[in-house]
C-alpha cells in the first residue's frame, strides 16, 4: 500500500533498494514535484492547449482563453463560449474541439474529476476515461496522474526523457518502451519517483535543459 507515503519517503525506499537510484538521489537531491495550481479540469485544458506548441505561444493562447472565461475555467462556461470566441483566443479547430469534448465528457460523467470519484479510480481507469477525449493521449493522462493527482506509481514508458534517462543512469542503451516497462517492475509501487529521477538523469548526465517536469 502507498497511502500516506510521501514522495520523499518513496525516494528513500528506492535508494535503499537500488544502488543506481541511490546515486541518482544523491546527485539530484530531494525530489521536487511542482504543486498543482489549477483545478483538475483547468489543468487538463492547459495540457491540451500546450500540446505541439511552443511554450510562449501556448501560454498566450491559454491566457486569452482564461480571459474569455472571466478566469473561471469550468466545463459549463467553456461550452457556453461561442466558437468565434475560441478562434479569437487563438485556438485551432482541433484544440477547440478537444477542450469542448473534454467539457462535455466531464458534464456527462464519462470523465470523472471530482476528488471523491477520482480517489476510487485506479490509474488504469483514469487513463481509459481521459483517453476517450478527443486530443488526449496516454502521455497526457499519465502526466495528469503524476503531477496533478500526485499518484506514486506512474511509469510513462513512451516518454523519451524517461527512456533516455534510464539508459544514461543504468548504463544501458536507451530502452524501448517495452523494455522500459520490464525495467520498471522492481521499482513498484513508486515508479513515478523513478520517472522523475530519470528526467533528472538527462539533465545531470547529458546536459539537457531543466524543464517544468523537474522544477
Amino acid at each position: 500500500m502507498t497511502a500516506g507515503v510521501t514522495h520523499a519517503a518513496a525516494a528513500e525506499e528506492l535508494a535503499a533498494r537500488d544502488p543506481v537510484m541511490r546515486g541518482l538521489v544523491g546527485a539530484a537531491g530531494p525530489i521536487r514535484l511542482r504543486r498543482p495550481v489549477d483545478s483538475h479540469f483547468a489543468a487538463l485544458v492547459r495540457s491540451v492547449l500546450h500540446q505541439q506548441l511552443a511554450g510562449a505561444a501556448a501560454a498566450a493562447i491559454h491566457a486569452r482563453l482564461v480571459a474569455a472565461l472571466d478566469g473561471a475555467v469550468e466545463p459549463e462556461r467553456l461550452l457556453g463560449l461561442a466558437p468565434e470566441m475560441l478562434r479569437a483566443a487563438g485556438l485551432s479547430a482541433n484544440k477547440a474541439a478537444s477542450i469542448r469534448d473534454l467539457a462535455a465528457k466531464v458534464l456527462d460523467g464519462t470523465v470523472v474529476l471530482d476528488p471523491r470519484g477520482l480517489a476510487r479510480e485506479p490509474d488504469e481507469e483514469v487513463i481509459a476515461r481521459l483517453t476517450s477525449v478527443r486530443g488526449i493521449g496516454v502521455w497526457t493522462a499519465q502526466m495528469f496522474l503524476l503531477f496533478q493527482l500526485r499518484r506514486l506509481d506512474v511509469w510513462p514508458t513512451g516518454d523519451l526523457g524517461v527512456r533516455r534517462g534510464y539508459g544514461l543512469a543504468w548504463g544501458v542503451p536507451m530502452p524501448s518502451p517495452r523494455d522500459l516497462g520490464r525495467f520498471g517492475e522492481p521499482m513498484r509501487p513508486y515508479r513515478s519517483v523513478a520517472a522523475w529521477y530519470c528526467w533528472r538523469a538527462c539533465e545531470l548526465f547529458a546536459g539537457a535543459a531543466g524543464s517544468a517536469l523537474t522544477r
